[in-house]
């Protein structure tokens, strides 16, 4: 199982290669999952009834994974050893890695940028 991030999943609403692609042969292996955290950035993001349909129709069938106290705890401390070297990045990817932490599972992203500063977090390769 891979964790999808937001910017992924848009890329493929947005018919962008190669995250379309990677997208639509992770859901129908049924190999993809994401979190409530970027159920929630994708969801707030929408303006129109047809973007709310089309995120809710790319949602269905991904596993949504909860922010639950494991995740919570692996989040808390990726932010303390971030912070304490003087790094940040968003609360939402403190969760999102949390997450992914928690469970060991990878997590598909192009926001490399943050996330490579989390000891310990699996990245994918898009």
């Amino acid at each position: 199982m891979t964790v999808v991030d937001s910017d992924i999943l848009i890329d493929a609403l947005r018919g962008r290669e190669p995250s379309r692609t990677r997208v639509a042969e992770g859901l129908k292996a049924g190999t993809l999952a994401t979190t409530a955290i970027t159920a929630f950035e994708l969801r707030s993001g929408v303006r129109t009834t047809k973007q709310e349909e089309e995120i809710e129709d790319l949602l269905a069938p991904l596993s949504i994974l909860a922010f639950d106290e494991d995740a919570s705890r692996a989040a808390a401390t990726a932010r303390r050893e971030l912070e304490g070297r003087g790094e940040t990045i968003g609360m939402g990817d403190y969760l999102i890695a949390g997450v992914c932490l928690s469970r060991a599972l990878p997590l598909l992203t192009r926001n490399r940028h943050h996330f490579d500063r989390i000891p310990g977090l699996l990245l994918v390769a898009l």
